[in-house]
């Protein structure tokens, strides 16, 4: 039998066989090479538009003399429509001011005088302090960047360029009452119509700032959250509301139909002056001041205070060692709620009324009223028709003088030993001692349970 030397093959592999194997071989191995290119290459461009981040470092801005406003222009201060400004407005060096009315005023005006300069001066230290922090996040040199839909954390965040807010910005405190974020913007800062700077988890408005290079320009029927500290101009526009501030350092502040509530934080000082002025304050140590017709001052925090001057004026507080002082007012009220609370009211128709231990009412004019609620009460009233009521106290006392005059006191509940528990301390504060009472160590009134003088 006669082979076929050509068609004898040893390995019993057809030739055609192994060059198909070889390829696919090498069609396998570029294949992955490529996806390898592929994958590096998709790393890159994630490494690329992803910002890097360091351990936070963030620290609150100090504003100085700037914190009473929440506008303040470098040339000038425009409004159109019916703004609130609840806070101080000024402007400095220019001494251009217009819009108001129909814009108002809650608070005092400053145009082109020592307090406008000193606020200017003091936003310059505050805008150097804010762009010198170092940065936790910088973005990609990719402007604007885009901050809307984004979740962050508090720390220092870098656009070199610009930044822009489309939909919902939130800034997560972490249950960090102190935590703070500072925003530094190369150039420019844009934020759509509709959108929106939200808190969550302990955020304060007190602790946002917004370094802006050149300009803001915040969008139609926004709410916007944080002082803006713009090295030229600001331009609000119609129905956007900022809980913060609008400060400028050199151009203007434009304002349509907005309104701008200045953050009122631990520590601050509220001055209102004028006709219907209010000022409210929340934290510690927190106090108002307000003069004018119809003031009031609602101030709550433990060593509140609250002083207001003016016809039908009234002070409401709440806090430990709270102080309300209602002066030179008809028809002038205040109340205060707290230990060692105190109201004084002087006009016709004045009206105290405090609770809490160590509490004191001191009313003078016509038809003035006291009421004192607490351990070691005591109500002082002057006046035409006067009265003064002093209730569930020990150790209460009332001293009415003045036509009709009327007193009440509480009863004497102390006793042999008898013994107040003392007061525990809160935080950062000591307790209160008790207070001992024996026999024969009160006055007089004590024994008294209703007195009336005419």
């Amino acid at each position: 039998m006669t082979r076929n030397a050509g068609c004898h093959h040893p390995t019993g592999v057809d030739p055609s066989m192994r060059l198909s194997i070889s390829d696919a071989s090498h069609r396998s191995t570029m294949t992955a090479w490529i996806a390898g290119v592929l994958t590096l290459l998709v790393a890159l461009a994630v490494v690329a538009v992803t910002p890097t981040r360091a351990a936070a470092v963030a620290t609150a801005v100090e504003l100085g003399t700037a914190e009473s406003f929440a506008v303040l222009g470098g040339s000038a201060v425009t409004n159109t429509g019916p703004t609130v400004i609840n806070g101080d407005l000024g402007v400095s060096p220019g001494s251009a001011v217009t819009g108001f009315p129909p814009g108002i005023v809650n608070g005092a005006t400053h145009v082109t005088d020592a307090v406008a300069a000193q606020a200017q001066s003091d936003l310059t230290t505050a805008y150097n302090d804010a762009a010198g922090q170092a940065p936790d996040v910088t973005f990609p040199d990719d402007p604007p960047v885009e901050l809307g839909g984004r979740t962050l954390t508090p720390g220092v965040y870098n656009a070199p360029v610009s930044a822009a807010i489309t939909g919902t910005l939130t800034l997560d405190a972490e249950g960090d009452p102190d935590a703070v974020w500072v925003f530094q913007v190369g150039s420019t800062l844009t934020t759509a119509s509709a959108s929106q700077v939200s808190l969550i988890n302990g955020a304060s408005p007190c602790n946002v700032f917004w370094q802006i290079g050149s300009s803001a320009t915040l969008g139609t029927n926004s709410d916007f959250v944080g002082t803006i500290m713009a090295l030229t101009s600001i331009s609000v526009t119609t129905g956007t509301n900022i809980e913060g501030r609008a400060l400028a350092r050199n151009g203007a502040v434009t304002l349509d139909s907005n309104v701008i509530t200045r953050p009122l934080c631990e520590g601050d000082t509220t001055t209102t002056t004028g006709d219907d002025a209010a000022a409210v304050t929340t934290g510690d140590d927190a106090a108002a001041v307000t003069t004018g017709d119809d003031a009031a001052a609602v101030t709550t925090g433990d060593d509140a205070a609250a002083v207001t001057t003016g016809d039908d004026a009234a002070a409401v507080t709440t806090g430990d060692d709270a102080a309300a002082v209602t002066t030179t007012g008809d028809d002038a009220a205040a109340v205060t709620t707290g230990d060692d609370a105190a109201a004084v009211t002087t006009g016709d128709d004045a009206a105290a009324v405090t609770t809490g231990d160590d509490a004191a009412a001191v009313t003078t004019g016509d038809d003035a009223a006291a009421v004192t609620t607490g351990d070691d009460a005591a109500a002082v009233t002057t006046g035409d028709d006067a009265a003064a009521v002093t209730t569930t106290g020990d150790d209460a006392a009332a001293v009415t003088t003045g036509d009709d005059a009327a007193a009440t006191t509480g009863h004497d509940t102390g006793g042999p030993g008898d013994h107040h528990p003392g007061k525990p301390g809160k935080p950062g504060k000591p307790g209160k001692p008790g207070k001992p009472h024996h026999y024969g160590s009160k006055p007089p009134w004590h024994k008294m349970h209703t007195h009336t003088t005419k």
